[in-house]
């Protein structure tokens, strides 16, 4: 699981840093909320963030509203870590999106016990429908639409959208595509899936613009703004 932590104390983000690796995530530490916005442009997300309240430049509060306007960043979990104790302070954070309020100090292990729960709570139903622009994608009925209307997609059609509906924002070259959509096995080519994304387009129609070719690289699903 890939944690990222904004704090902007060394020492509590050192600790951070070395405790959630010993548990077995993967964090990335930030100092400044520039540098996570940064780092937020470039997928994959991570699966949490951590976030502190008082910091340079621009408050933890108003980090977490701007995640929460963004679509690709809005369902990310968030725990506050804060110096403020006060019950004001902590509803303000659980008001404006926060799945967590951590008081400093605190015990690291709680904190990672804080961590896998808020994870728990936030694990995706898999089978829970997909919506992206027009788009909706029913993993248990088998089901695409398009603005309402059913469309009739073929297996690896319906995966291939599946995968990227699952994951928008994040390019997929070609192997990667063949290697999750038709096996290690499978004996096929990287012109498998150009053909495969082009007949998804033609069938998609309003929906077919939010799929991107990266030039060189492969394919995304865009995120409506």
């Amino acid at each position: 699981m890939r944690i990222y932590c904004l704090e902007d104390e060394d020492s509590i983000r050192e600790l951070l840093i070395y405790t959630l690796e010993a548990t077995g995530f993967s964090p990335v530490g930030f100092t400044e909320p520039k540098a996570l916005y940064a780092a937020l442009e470039h997928p994959p997300l991570p699966d949490l963030i951590l976030l502190d309240i008082m910091l340079p430049g621009e408050d933890g509060i108003s980090v977490l509203r701007r995640l929460r306007r963004r679509a690709d960043t809005r369902g990310i979990p968030v725990i506050m870590l804060t110096a403020k104790s006060g019950e004001v302070d902590k509803v303000r954070g659980l008001d404006e999106g926060a799945d967590d309020y951590v008081t400093k100090p605190f015990g690291m292990m709680e904190l990672v016990s804080r961590i896998r729960a808020v994870l728990r709570r936030a694990a995706p139903d898999e089978d829970a429908p997909l919506y992206l622009g027009p788009i909706m994608l029913d993993p248990r009925r088998h089901r695409v639409e398009v603005a309402g209307s059913e469309v009739a997609l073929t297996v690896k059609e319906f995966a291939l959208l599946e995968l990227l509906m699952a994951h928008p924002g994040q390019v997929f070259t070609r192997d990667q595509l063949l290697t999750r959509i038709w096996g290690y096995d499978a004996a096929v080519e990287t012109r498998t899936v150009d053909v495969h994304i082009r007949t998804l387009r033609q069938k998609l129609g309003k929906g077919s613009a939010l799929i991107d070719t990266v030039r060189g690289v492969g394919y995304r699903m865009e995120v409506p703004t």
